[in-house]
């Protein structure tokens, strides 16, 4: 969308700038070598044509096609932190209209060349994810007797703090491929690989999941930190990128401080600000 924008004012400037008489966009009148009567008229020409060029342009903006703009809605705290009620469609689907849109469209698609895509996961709220959290951290601590901060770091591999977490927001998807049989947790990234039964629905996934705006949020790349590799986690990429970026507009550490759930006594500011920039924002860099 971005180059689409780019290119549209690039040509535009270009032709503004040729019928100025400028060589270059920013560069100055290329004026004759002629008397100065014919200098000052050329001059009082070229106003005169920047001024009626200026007002085409500046009515191109407002009349330039919506869809190359983004709509930036505004988010509260409470939905951005799943404490908000909001409209979810789709029965088992459970994501905001435009994303279970998207989904069934990209459903279809894949149904055709042999692959069930079947959710998992889709929208959570803070109260789930809190439930999550607390099973985990007791489970750690008392019945594996686990330090505290130890019990902390296993659960950040995969699960988030409540109140973080990207399924709050109607846009994120866990999904595998429904037609493979297998037993166990299903969200395990041995089974997308090699001889694993969703190996075809990752392939697949990889080559049109961004067709219809999903993308991988936790990559396998190498050097990226926080939560470990998920290649059954997807996002809509046309919501999610706004809410991320109004989410990174608030004082996450503040707001995480305010809350109250097993082990949270044990967070420092340092501990959340390493968090925050490894496990919330070392994702995907198309979904930044």
């Amino acid at each position: 969308m971005t180059i689409h924008i780019a290119k549209y004012f690039l040509t535009l400037g270009k032709t503004f700038s040729k019928e100025l008489g400028y060589n270059n966009i920013g560069n100055v009148f290329d004026i004759p070598k002629v008397g100065k009567y014919n200098i000052q008229k050329t001059n009082q020409m070229k106003r005169r044509s920047f001024i009626h060029k200026s007002s085409f342009f500046g009515m191109a903006l407002t009349t330039m096609p919506h869809s190359i703009w983004p709509t930036q809605e505004e988010y509260t705290v409470e939905e951005l932190m799943g404490k908000a009620e909001i409209k979810l469609h789709g029965e088992g689907i459970n994501l905001r209209k435009e994303a279970h849109d998207a989904f069934l469209e990209m459903k279809k698609a894949a149904y055709s060349d042999g692959i069930d895509l079947k959710i998992v996961s889709s929208f959570r709220d803070f109260y789930r994810q809190e439930s999550i959290w607390e099973r985990k951290y007791n489970q750690y601590t008392e019945s594996d007797n686990m330090d505290p901060l130890d019990a902390i770091d296993k659960i950040i591999e995969y699960s988030t703090i409540p109140g973080t977490s990207r399924h709050h927001w109607g846009t994120d998807i866990d999904i595998i491929d429904g037609y493979r049989k297998t037993t166990g947790d299903v969200l395990v990234p041995e089974k997308f690989e090699e001889e694993g039964p969703f190996v075809a629905f990752k392939k697949w996934m990889d080559e049109n999941s961004r067709k219809y705006g999903f993308y991988l949020v936790y990559t396998n790349e190498p050097k990226r930190k926080g939560f470990k590799y998920e290649p059954w986690h997807y996002s809509y990429a046309p919501i999610s990128i706004p809410m991320l970026a109004a989410y990174r507009s608030k004082n996450i550490l503040q707001l995480i401080q305010k809350e109250e759930f097993s082990g949270k006594e044990h967070f420092t500011a340092g501990f959340i600000r390493s968090y925050i920039r490894n496990n919330i924002l070392d994702i995907n860099p198309e979904l930044l």
